[in-house]
């Protein structure tokens, strides 16, 4: 069973290094800007011609209220009319993009990310999801996976019977912890009755699936009371949980200076945090996908890791890696065939290029063959703990041994620490290392080095 995890302190002290999460390969962290929205256009074609399926992940990037742990790309405002220009350009991006692909092209999958999606009137989100609807062929028939990111305070009954109306059928719950004097130190005060109210309406309304977020390391936890957050979150038996480890990097997000660095919980108090998350997250039945993702067994992550189909892309974990992701609105990321392509960042520039009619695509990068390579061996190894070499040399027509050659005294030491069985025919991640699988992917990144890997979280 792929949900057996072994605790190993001594292995976890000697690997939890610094690195990417891997939702893409290449990295973003890889995207230049000699890459621009004519090489867009390109993808685009190619994708119409193979009549690919798509998934769409929208970017509403406003919040009323900040977060001070918060590293996502967003705007901090009271004033709800700043949606208004944005929404205007951003309707602009999807007929700009939808008249490159065939209306064929069915969206097996939307998100709405953020930011707080639910900062727009229910007007607003309306007028959103007809333009999409007008431009793409949205499945109109419930079978999509069409999921949104709510905050509880953010959010109602009426809130979540128009997100229903409107075809979403997966909602995200931002919840973190439930201590008040933690919720006090990040400025994100969040009762248990708003979430548990926003819960209940999604499960009245027949929402398919319900994911949580909790994030441990944050300022003022204890391993008790991160402890007594899992119980009641538990209790609330969502389909999917996403224990984040908080890292905390002031220096590139500028929230986090308000955090006093002083009451962040120490190394060994968030190891606690995570071990104890994972004995009753295990204990009430739950499945380790990997990468801090958990559900319960009937899920549909749960199932594609079971039959061997489980994939990921830049939205995390997925059953849809088989289709084409398109990004809109601000800093929104694409990955259509071979190409990855980021919309620009920052709110005023995005807003400004759309206005003169033109994508507002900054960087980008177009997979070599190495890097497909790559790909494939860390999505197997990252997915479902392990590799079969037979499989990738037919794919590629590479000798496994010899391609990697200079890798594999790097996967010997991993072999001999416990993290991994290596043979001639493949890799196996063993139990004792899948909490650490960041660490074996790493091993296959050509572009890693000492440098760059500042820009990342540890893996634990």
């Amino acid at each position: 069973m792929l949900d057996v995890l072994r605790w190993d302190s001594d292995l976890i002290r000697r690997y939890d290094l610094a690195g990417p999460r891997y939702t893409s390969y290449p990295t973003a962290v890889q995207l230049h800007s000699e890459v621009g929205s004519f090489d867009l256009l390109h993808a685009l074609r190619d994708s119409r011609r193979a009549v690919r399926p798509l998934s769409i992940y929208v970017h509403v990037p406003f919040c009323a209220n900040i977060c001070y742990y918060c590293a996502c790309n967003k705007v901090i405002t009271k004033d709800r009319g700043r949606a208004a220009p944005y929404l205007q350009r951003l309707e602009q991006e999807i007929q700009l993009i939808a008249c490159h692909l065939d209306p064929k092209q069915t969206v097996e999958q939307l998100h709405f990310g953020g930011g707080t999606p639910t900062f727009l009137s229910h007007v607003e989100l309306r007028q959103l999801m007809a333009h999409l609807r007008q431009h793409f062929n949205l499945l109109e028939d419930d079978s999509g996976d069409y999921g949104i990111e709510i905050d509880p305070r953010e959010a109602d009954w009426s809130t979540m019977g128009l997100l229903r109306e409107l075809g979403f059928n997966r909602v995200s719950l931002g919840v973190q912890d439930l201590d008040p004097l933690v919720q006090r130190a990040i400025n994100r005060l969040q009762s248990l009755e708003q979430t548990r109210a926003i819960i209940e309406a999604a499960r009245t309304l027949q929402f398919r699936s319900i994911n949580l977020d909790l994030i441990y390391g944050l300022p003022k936890q204890t391993p008790e009371g991160f402890a007594r957050t899992v119980e009641e979150v538990i209790k609330l038996q969502p389909d999917r949980l996403s224990v984040f480890n908080y890292a905390h990097l002031p220096e590139r997000f500028m929230p986090q200076r308000r955090i006093d660095s002083a009451d962040l919980p120490a190394p060994a108090a968030k190891l606690e945090m995570l071990h104890n998350t994972i004995e009753q997250l295990t204990a009430a039945g739950y499945v380790y996908i990997g990468m801090d993702h958990f559900a319960l067994p009937d899920d549909e992550l749960a199932i594609a890791q079971e039959e061997s189909t489980l994939q990921r892309n830049f939205q995390g974990y997925t059953t849809h890696g088989h289709c084409d992701l398109i990004g809109l609105g601000v800093s929104a990321i694409s990955q259509i065939g071979d190409l990855y392509c980021q919309n620009s960042s920052d709110l005023t520039t995005y807003q400004d290029t759309l206005s003169s009619a033109q994508l507002a695509t900054s960087r980008g990068l177009i997979c070599s063959e190495d890097d497909r390579l790559r790909r494939a061996l860390i999505q197997q190894l990252i997915c479902h703990f392990e590799l079969d070499f037979a499989t990738i040399e037919r794919a590629f027509t590479i000798d496994f041994r010899g391609y990697f050659n200079d890798q594999w005294p790097a996967l010997q030491a991993m072999h001999k620490d416990g993290l991994i069985e290596l043979s001639n025919e493949g890799i196996k991640v063993l139990p004792a290392g899948r909490l650490l699988v960041r660490s074996v992917c790493m091993v296959f990144d050509a572009y890693l080095d000492l440098h760059n890997r500042q820009r990342f979280s540890r893996v634990i």
